[in-house]
């Protein structure tokens, strides 16, 4: 969604019971769901825990799917996702995504727009749950430092990237919240 900035920090988050359920969890639940790495090219370097995917191919209708790591990490997710909508949106909206992203030590996201449909109705939150001091985050041209701990927002219709220089994978929890209509 365009927020008319290209980020907005909504500062702490308690998000240390969804950070420890997402470091338990073992290689092959990063592999068994790669539709993000096949459907867009730019995410061929991220591995994904995914929780929840809306089928958009009848967008606006849109049905929401519990996938593999709901099972795993709904549980732990379900708080700080109502943490963040409780404090910053007005309620009546829905969910539309949920997943873990896992960006590969020397991994890169490409500069990209999320283009759908879907993504410009949606606010777009990160969570981060790993970084290090060489993740270069970049958003219409600037570049952000997103902290553990803190919840962001991000405008997704603005160019962003992200380039892991670290030794270090980068794991950031991601929601996309669907506002009333």
């Amino acid at each position: 969604m365009d927020i008319e900035v290209p980020i907005r920090c909504f500062g702490q988050v308690a998000m240390q019971d969804l950070a420890a359920a997402i470091l338990a969890q073992d290689e092959a639940a990063w592999n068994e769901n790669t539709q993000r790495q096949r459907d867009y090219e730019v995410h061929e370097q991220t591995r994904s825990i995914v929780l929840l995917f809306a089928d958009v191919e009848a967008w606006p209708e849109a049905k929401v799917d519990r996938k593999q790591g709901w099972d795993r990490l709904g549980v732990v997710a379900e708080p700080v996702v109502q943490e963040i909508l409780g404090r910053h949106y007005a309620p009546g909206g829905r969910i539309i995504r949920a997943m873990v992203a896992k960006l590969l030590a020397g991994g890169r996201i490409l500069p990209h727009r999320d283009s759908h449909p879907s993504f410009a109705a949606g606010h777009r939150i990160h969570v981060p749950i790993t970084t290090n001091p060489r993740v270069r985050f970049t958003i219409d041209g600037r570049p952000c430092r997103m902290e553990i701990g803190q919840a962001y927002e991000i405008n997704n219709q603005k160019m962003h990237s992200v380039m892991n220089g670290g030794t270090e994978d980068r794991i950031t929890f991601i929601f996309d919240y669907l506002p009333p209509a």
